[in-house]
């Protein structure tokens, strides 16, 4: 039986250690190929501990964190984050950033990404946001790392009502397997209007 539970602000101090763990697991896989560390996690983290309006949505099976999804509104989030979206004119305070989605995956397709998306998106209403966005890594389609068969998500955030949008893009730094330093990222901004 999955079990979902939330929290905000300073109380995710209470999980992080679990969350990071997910985080890097998850994000090992393509298209991410994150090479995490615990000092990273703590230094990424630390903007939802700082945020009294931050959200975290968590999937536990048992006493085991399965999966978490995170978000807090834009204006409280970095400011690569922010800007693209000052430079095109949107006030901060109306977005919600909708940071990530991690599920391990066994629990995949049980309708568990879908929750996540639904408290995200009510809890942004609750912050006075007129839409949700999240960003994804962009990759190369014949990227060496790219495994056989692999689906992007696109159909999947459309359904959910998220479509790309065009000149929204900015850079995030992380070490990728295989490398020794973090190099910048480019990212693709998605929205909904809610």
């Amino acid at each position: 039986m999955i079990r979902i539970s939330c929290l905000c602000g300073a109380d995710i101090a209470g999980v992080l250690d679990s969350l990071a763990q997910l985080r890097i697991r998850v994000f090992r896989e393509f298209p991410y190929l994150y090479d995490g560390s615990s000092e990273y996690e703590k230094r990424y983290l630390q903007t939802y501990l700082n945020s009294e309006r931050s959200i975290v949505i968590m999937a536990w099976d048992g006493d085991q964190l399965i999966g978490a999804s995170t978000g807090l509104p834009l204006a409280d989030e970095e400011t690569a984050f922010q800007q693209p979206f000052l430079q095109q004119g949107f006030d901060p305070a109306s977005v919600f950033y909708c940071a990530e989605s991690v599920l391990l995956p066994e629990y995949r397709g049980q309708g568990i990404y879908r929750t996540f998306f639904e408290q995200r998106e009510q809890h942004a209403r609750q912050c006075g946001a007129a839409q949700a966005v999240f960003c994804a890594v962009i990759r190369a389609d014949d990227h060496p790392l790219k495994p056989q068969g692999y689906q992007p998500l696109n159909r999947v955030w459309s359904h959910f009502g998220y479509h790309l949008l065009p000149g929204f893009t900015t850079e995030y730094h992380w070490q990728d397997l295989g490398e020794t330093t973090e190099t910048a990222k480019l990212m693709q901004f998605y929205r909904k209007k809610l």
